[in-house]
């Protein structure tokens, strides 16, 4: 076991850097779609309430785990555990649900590199509406554009975590995260002068009750889950950096709130421009790179803002894909002390390799194949293995370890270290041990296809 590991410079540090990795892509365009079709300002209410019962409890066990054995997810299980204990697992399951998710964000990572090269060369005005819906087409088609950008990204991420913990993530973390604020906020009061941004908000946030069903309750679950980024072990590895006396409730609840209000001010981008220009609203991710561009094409600056709008989804996509790629990095420094430059470009070569199958499966022979025989490209076969499978049973798992497994007296000291909210553990623990294992066993079976399989319609 490595005993020279890196650690966050401050408390900010930690913040903004498991900040960044909740917040990615699915903040920018999952967070409102879901929201819009799927109750409006119900949906947003229950939303923060799975946030603040289920989410967050199992986020700060994460960070509590991480912080109280200072090691990333095997090495944890393995200190806190016998050797041979199958809780071992957790841990690698983590470590491989970072390295597959990883292989395939990144693709969908450097399709924001392509559309920001398309939006500074002023691709966008120059096109008509058709033309532009089938840019992305055309993108999906273009095995040697796939995985180029998919290399292109990898390498980016790689460079920003070879650096270390203080030198390479939380440095990085530190510029993107207030630039992705501050770039966001600029386009929020932007949107507010557009006159589509009393539909919108109308449509994200007034309540619509003939749209709310028992299946918008289990949506917001999922989103809540999977927007902080839990189960894989992310927020284990972040945690295990972070110092004694820096609580783990406050620093927690930080990265919640600011998770929260990015992915809120995103819908105050994505609607705002979509009812303005006559754009489909249920579009879901294809908004994005299909009907966002069409709107810059036809609104005054549209130039500028593009720009502006792609290089934010970009750094959103960097936040996470670093911390995807700390989870394995840190994992191999742990158990072997290899060093981390080392790691690093073997791990991301290994990625980038893995992932190259889901570069190929647009438009390809190989892609279009697979689908054909299968039902399912190679992309959808590992999204739908790791979100619908590893990370709910990873979070379960996570809440039961640390709620049930986990001696008392230890977790209790652990909780309180260093916080002045030590009385939340009271509240903390029957959340983690009953309401969060319920919920992500609600969320699996309906993600997994097992409520329709027992006669429930959700």
């Amino acid at each position: 076991m490595a005993t020279n590991r890196g650690t966050w410079a401050s408390r900010l540090g930690f913040i903004l850097a498991a900040a960044g990795s909740a917040i990615g892509l699915g903040n920018i365009w999952r967070f409102p779609y879901a929201t819009g079709k799927s109750g409006g300002g119900l949906f947003f209410v229950v939303y923060l309430l799975c946030v603040l019962l289920v989410g967050l409890p199992i986020m700060m066990a994460e960070v509590l785990l991480g912080r109280m054995t200072q090691s990333s997810p095997v090495v944890a299980f393995r200190t806190l555990t016998r050797r041979r204990s199958p809780w071992i697992l957790l841990g690698w399951m983590g470590v491989l649900t970072g390295f597959l998710i990883l292989s395939y964000y990144s693709v969908v990572a450097g399709w924001t590199i392509h559309y920001l090269v398309l939006a500074v060369r002023d691709v966008f005005a120059a096109s008509s509406v058709e033309s532009i819906r089938g840019l992305f087409d055309a993108l999906m088609s273009d095995p040697v554009a796939n995985v180029g950008y998919h290399a292109l990204f990898m390498g980016l991420t790689v460079a920003v975590v070879i650096g270390g913990v203080q030198a390479g993530i939380e440095r990085w973390s530190r510029v993107l995260m207030p630039t992705l604020f501050l770039m966001l906020a600029a386009l929020v009061v932007y949107c507010v002068f557009l006159r589509g941004f009393g539909d919108a908000t109308r449509f994200v946030f007034a309540p619509h009750t003939d749209d709310f069903k028992p299946s918008s309750v289990l949506s917001a679950l999922g989103q809540s889950f999977y927007s902080l980024s839990l189960g894989m072990g992310a927020m284990l590895t972040y945690g295990s950096y972070l110092s004694r006396d820096t609580g783990i409730p406050r620093s927690s609840a930080w990265v919640a709130v600011l998770d929260t209000l990015i992915a809120t001010m995103a819908s105050l981008v994505v609607f705002p421009v979509t009812f303005s220009f006559g754009m489909e609203a249920e579009a879901g991710p294809g908004l994005i790179f299909r009907s966002i561009p069409i709107a810059f094409s036809q609104m005054t600056g549209g130039y500028g803002l593009g720009i502006v709008f792609f290089v934010l989804i970009a750094f959103a996509a960097l936040t996470s894909t670093i911390s995807l790629q700390e989870v394995v990095t840190s994992s191999f420094i742990d158990l072997y002390g290899w060093p981390r430059r080392t790691v690093c470009l073997v791990s991301g070569a290994a990625i980038f390799l893995f992932g190259i199958p889901s570069a190929l499966s647009g438009g390809s022979v190989f892609g279009g194949s697979m689908k054909a025989l299968t039902g399912k490209s190679f992309f959808d076969w590992v999204d739908h293995l790791t979100v619908n499978w590893m990370l709910p049973l990873g979070g379960l798992a996570i809440a039961i370890f640390t709620g049930f497994v986990l001696d008392e007296a230890v977790r209790k000291q652990e909780f309180r270290q260093g916080t002045t909210w030590g009385a939340v553990y009271g509240v903390w623990l029957p959340l983690l041990r009953y309401v969060g294992p319920a919920a992500v066993l609600l969320v699996f079976a309906q993600s997994s296809g097992l409520l329709r399989l027992l006669g429930i319609n959700w």
